[in-house]
């Protein structure tokens, strides 16, 4: 079974392919792991365990799951793609597997010369995440060939979703709103950072969720100012903060969600004024998400609230990124950013400073997806509670 539908495979395989007739290029090699899983699952609809791999997408004729003995029976079950070759620099290092079929990028390339004909000039994707060893062997494999990277090519057919895409990340989004609402409930003192992230990550899981974004955001008191700190054995104190995050996925697709809560269950006068900062800077990022405007546009006016009221120098992330296959993916629409908002992106709005002397770390974060008009939520009910003045 494969989480991506035969229609959306076959979109996305022919839209490569007009890559490769526009740069004139006779294949693509596109580089996967467990780490950058995006890439690959955006042709596959899957992702191997323990092993690496890459796809290779011809200009004509079948592509192929370039990966290791684990992930082949894996990738004939669930991949969108079934053709598999198996590769010593995608598995597991030292592993001996004496029933698989093992070749090297010189006796692929002397096969797709059979089935292609002649190929000369091959697009990367990801090789900037590649290994070096893996870089070294396709490039010996492929002797005389010209390796042309494509990656920025590659990753733009990802940034406006298509209707099926976003059915799935609407998905997610209900399942982060169960994820919070347990994990809420389930903050109060003397309960472990762990019980909290077993308390969303249940409720996600059991309502279907196929894996998750990032591990769950818990970090209490001084332990927030880790940015992205997971789950600990800390026990919340009365009287802190708790930042919290968690992104379950569907069909591959993340949902997000991110807040500060009070342990004690309510903000104490000090902690409301954070809280209010925080909500107002977030109201201005979602007045500019309007189809059309830069990345440097829609961060300006956000980032001079936070100046204005000495947030600043307490500054990590910028305001407003996408989100798909990853929580947080390009384009990112940062202090210099010229990439342009556009109607079918899914973008997240994520609020947050680290470091302070008094609040510690905090975070508020939710998405929309955007239309002719501009945002339109993917959880109401976040929502509603980062908008209301």
């Amino acid at each position: 079974m494969s989480y991506l539908s035969k229609e959306e495979s076959a979109s996305r395989i022919s839209r490569v392919r007009e890559i490769l007739s526009s740069l004139d290029l006779d294949l693509a090699l596109v580089y996967y792991d467990e780490f950058n899983i995006g890439n690959g699952w955006y042709l596959t609809g899957w992702c191997p365990q323990f092993e690496s791999g890459a796809v290779l997408v011809p200009r004509q004729g079948e592509p192929l799951i370039l990966g290791g003995p684990e992930s082949e029976p894996f990738a004939k079950l669930d991949s969108a793609i079934k053709s598999t070759r198996n590769f010593p620099v995608f598995m597991v290092p030292d592993e001996e597997y004496p029933n698989a079929a093992i070749i090297d990028f010189s006796i692929l390339f002397a096969e797709l010369g059979q089935t292609l004909g002649s190929v000369k000039r091959v697009g990367l994707v990801g090789a900037d995440r590649m290994p070096m060893g893996c870089y070294r062997q396709i490039e010996e494999g492929f002797s005389g060939v010209e390796l042309v990277d494509i990656t920025s090519q590659f990753v733009s057919l990802r940034f406006i979703k298509s209707p099926w895409e976003r059915e799935q990340i609407r998905s997610a989004f209900r399942l982060a709103d169960f994820a919070y609402q347990a994990m809420k409930e389930a903050v109060k003192p003397g309960v472990s950072e762990i019980r909290v992230a077993a308390a969303g990550e249940y409720a996600a899981r059991s309502r279907g969720a196929n894996g998750f974004g990032f591990s769950a955001i818990i970090g209490s008191g001084a332990r927030s100012n880790a940015v992205v700190p997971t789950a600990s054995s800390k026990e919340l104190q009365a009287g802190e903060l708790v930042m919290i995050g968690i992104s379950p996925k569907v069909s591959g697709y993340a949902g997000v969600v991110g807040d500060t809560l009070p342990v004690s269950g309510t903000y104490t006068a000090s902690q409301q004024v954070c809280i209010d900062h925080l909500k107002k800077a977030f109201q201005l990022a979602k007045a500019g998400l309007v189809p059309g405007k830069t990345g440097r546009e829609i961060d300006a006016p956000v980032r001079a609230y936070f100046e204005a009221h000495g947030f600043s120098p307490y500054l990590v992330c910028p305001f407003v990124h996408t989100i798909g296959l990853h929580e947080a993916e390009s384009p990112f629409f940062g202090p210099h950013s010229d990439d342009v908002l556009a109607e079918g992106m899914m973008v997240c709005i994520d609020i947050s400073f680290f470091g302070h002397p008094e609040y510690n770390g905090v975070r508020i974060e939710t998405s929309y997806e955007i239309g002719p008009d501009g945002p339109i939520p993917l959880s109401p009910s976040m929502d509603a509670l980062f908008t209301d003045s």
